[in-house]
């Protein structure tokens, strides 16, 4: 048997000489060491020895795995620097090249201008209020009295969910539901700002999806003088004081009455221009006087007190604030033109 140690020695030590790889060497590692190796199986024979002969048979057997192992360490040892030296050869970083720019972002044209209307009205002691865009028909068309079949409902095409429940066409819920909260209570100043949804062809000037910005003051003695004297502020804060309004005699079912507002036009100064289609004139918003129905749904009398609204369509302020010629450029996500509001 010792001799069977010996040569087992001598074969496995060659044989770990010529080994190239970590694969053959863990397989040698198997081959002679493992429990149904070389050295194992030459080692089951030991029963068979006398007394004498086991302390110096199992002597020469750990001396011939102490050989292997040290082989199989010092080669393993060696795979695993060569390893490492090529993994750095194949990952070097030059860390003397320029980093890679990262693109900043920027407020968003249209975040940007409702930041900015917020502010003028917060300035003036309106609060802002919120709502679902996905609004009851009452909230949207009959507290606003535009009851059932009610024509000017036409003038806004809704996306309906069902017979009861619609994607909200403009921010006035928002106004209902702030004079319900109010509960009586004035003086109310609101502004209601969020996305609206309309059934509309996309183009220059149109979207299925835009913004709105509406303003509802109730109280004692409001009148439509407070109405003009309020939007006149803000169009000056927003455009600048050289800028003034007119009032145009319009319709709306939840004001009465009601009006459209222009401004003189941001590239002539009023002069005339194929913007403002040499009026002098662009038209900006509509507003009036709320209506007494509804005041009424509101849970406010309408004999005591009285209240103004408006509504503004954030594009196009932003149109007219910026100078763009096509509202698609706001939802186009092109950085080439995002880029340029970082400026300002």
């Amino acid at each position: 048997m010792k001799d069977r140690l010996e040569a087992l020695r001598v074969e496995a030590l060659a044989q770990l000489q010529e080994v190239a790889d970590a694969g053959r060497l863990n397989d040698l590692r198997v081959h002679y060491l493992g429990k149904k190796g070389q050295l194992t199986e030459i080692l089951r024979g030991m029963g068979g020895l006398s007394a004498e002969e086991r302390p110096v048979i199992g002597q020469v057997a750990n001396d011939v795995r102490a050989a292997i192992e040290a082989v199989l360490a010092d080669k393993q040892a060696a795979f695993d620097r060569a390893e490492t030296a090529r993994r750095l050869a194949a990952e070097t970083i030059d860390v003397t090249l320029p980093g890679r720019s990262v693109a900043a972002g920027s407020v968003h044209p249209l975040t940007k201008v409702t930041q900015e209307i917020e502010d003028i009205f917060l300035g003036m002691g309106y609060t802002i209020a919120e709502g679902p865009e996905v609004e009851t028909d009452y909230f949207n068309f009959e507290a606003l009295n535009l009851p059932k079949d009610h024509p000017a409902r036409d003038m806004q095409d809704s996306f309906y969910i069902t017979d009861e429940i619609l994607l909200r066409t403009h921010t006035s819920p928002v106004q209902i539901r702030a004079m319900k909260n109010a509960d009586g209570a004035t003086p109310l100043k609101v502004i209601c700002p969020g996305r609206v949804y309309r059934r509309d062809d996309d183009d220059a000037t149109h979207s299925f999806m835009f913004h709105q910005i509406e303003g509802l003051v109730v109280g004692p003695d409001i009148r439509m003088s407070d109405l003009k004297g309020t939007l006149l502020q803000f169009v000056q804060a927003m455009y600048g004081p050289q800028v003034q309004i007119r009032l145009r005699p319009s319709f709306f079912p939840f004001t009465e009455p009601s009006a459209e507002v222009d401004v003189t036009c941001t590239q002539c100064g009023g002069q005339g221009c194929r913007m403002c289609k040499h009026s002098g004139w662009i038209e900006i918003l509509g507003c009036g006087m709320v209506h007494p129905k509804v005041l009424e749904h509101g849970g406010f009398d309408p004999e005591k007190v009285s209240g103004f609204a408006f509504g503004m369509g954030v594009e196009r302020i932003a149109l007219l604030k910026y100078d763009i010629d096509d509202i698609r450029h706001f939802y186009n996500n092109d950085l080439r033109f995002l880029g340029q509001f970082a400026r300002m």
